[in-house]
């Protein structure tokens, strides 16, 4: 089999290379281009620089911030604290006293019940003599002395 030229498809050379003036040309556009990316990206660079430094700031006043409020908050809890210890021991005072005074009112109870009923018991023994003396009988005498007990007991 033989080859042919036509075979093997080449393409044609051109008939003249391309002038320099002409690539300059194309390149302006690309270096007018890349000028306004560097300038873009520099505008950029610095709004981003700028981004940061805000962003830096908020923290350092926020930082502030919450130590002020850490601070304030702490001046509070120590004065709640106080406070509380305060309503504390007051209540303990009233506590004691309350105690103190129920103590005192029970005991004013207790000797006034004892002198009611040892009074009780005079009476009811004074009842009881009589009612011997006039019936000389030995079950009113016992009835009697229950009496008194009970009066003593109520």
């Amino acid at each position: 089999m033989a080859v042919n030229s036509s075979d093997f498809s080449t393409p044609p050379l051109p008939a003249s290379p391309l002038p320099l003036s002409s690539t300059k040309e194309n390149l302006t556009p690309f270096g007018s281009k890349i000028a306004e990316l560097n300038e873009s990206r520099s505008e950029l660079l610095g709004r981003i620089q700028g981004l940061k430094q805000d962003l830096q700031s908020w923290r350092s006043k926020l930082d502030i911030q919450v130590k002020v409020y850490r601070d304030e908050l702490s001046e509070l809890k120590k004065s709640l604290n106080t406070e509380v210890d305060q309503l504390r021991s007051e209540f303990q005072e009233l506590r004691t006293t309350l105690q103190q005074q129920q103590e005192d009112v029970t005991t004013s109870l207790r000797n006034l019940g004892l002198q009611d009923v040892s009074g009780d018991k005079k009476e009811g023994q004074e009842t009881q003599d009589t009612v011997v003396e006039e019936n000389g009988d030995k079950e009113s005498n016992v009835s009697t002395k229950e009496f008194g007990t009970k009066e003593a007991e109520s």
